[in-house]
Order: structure tokens, then C-alpha cells, then sequence
């Protein structure tokens, strides 16, 4: 498991030098011919590592319900995301590698309640959805990379 969290800390850290480089207006531009946002990718691999994780082991999220609910698989942003909400997005990025961590090392982790995601892989461990996690970032990383070169 050291090399998975090592991976997620490393994709975590990309993602944050998205907030130094954007502005509140360019995290919420969404280009033309794209359906969301540099924020709304952002806040989706907050909440999905959350649903992936803690919930699919039947623990609580580490979210407030009402960012999962805005950032959830299947959401389009607004393109109206406020600072505050922003900062929020950027503590829960920089904290959750930690907190998983530190909850996996404590043993926190007791069940798991296998899952398929839409895309048609089958998590049937927490392991196998740690490891998912980290190619579901793969995948938001490289559709930021896109967006970023239109706004």
C-alpha cells in the first residue's frame, strides 16, 4: 500500500498547483465544447475518493453532504463556485492522503461493500478501490490538462 499512497500524495500535489495558477474565475470557466470545469474536477476527486473509500466501508465521508451532492459523479458544475468553497476543495485535497493514511495505519478500515463503477470495474476490495482511486485521478488529471489550455 506504500506505493498507492505515494502515487495519490503525488497526484494530490499536481492538482493543488491548480489553485496557485488559476484564478477563481478560471477554476470556474468552462470552455467551449466542454461539459465542466478545472473546480468541478477539483471537488469530484474529493468526493469520489470519499464514496470509494470511506463509504463504500461503510465509514462516514470526511465531506460536508452538501459539496458530495454538488460534486458527485453525474453533476455539472455551475460555473459559479465562490472562494470560500474553493478553499474548502483545496484543504480537503491537501488533508485526505494524510487522514486515509493515518485511518488505513489505525486499521479504521473493517468491511468493504464491493462496487462497480460505471465504467465497468469491479471493486471488491479496499485495496482494489485505493488502487481505482488513483486511475479515476489519472483520468481527471489528464481532462485538466485539456481544459487548461482554453482558458
Amino acid at each position: 500500500m506504500n506505493a498507492t499512497f505515494r502515487i495519490w500524495e503525488t497526484s494530490r500535489n499536481i492538482y493543488l498547483k491548480f489553485f496557485d495558477n488559476y484564478s477563481l474565475e478560471q477554476l470556474n470557466t468552462i470552455p467551449a465544447g466542454m461539459s465542466n470545469n478545472l473546480i468541478w474536477n477539483l471537488g469530484h476527486v474529493v468526493v469520489s475518493q470519499q464514496k470509494l473509500v470511506y463509504a463504500l466501508s461503510g465509514l462516514p465521508m470526511y465531506i460536508p453532504e452538501s459539496l458530495f451532492e454538488k460534486y458527485q459523479n453525474g453533476s455539472r458544475p455551475d460555473g459559479k463556485t465562490t472562494q470560500a468553497e474553493v478553499d474548502e476543495i483545496k484543504k480537503l485535497l491537501s488533508e485526505m492522503v494524510g487522514k486515509t493514511k493515518s485511518d488505513f495505519e489505525a486499521g479504521v478500515f473493517k468491511e468493504f461493500h464491493p462496487y462497480q463503477t460505471k465504467t465497468g470495474f469491479h471493486l471488491g476490495t479496499l485495496k482494489e478501490a485505493m488502487e481505482f482511486n488513483n486511475y479515476h485521478e489519472g483520468i481527471h488529471l489528464g481532462i485538466m490538462m485539456s481544459i487548461k489550455k482554453y482558458i
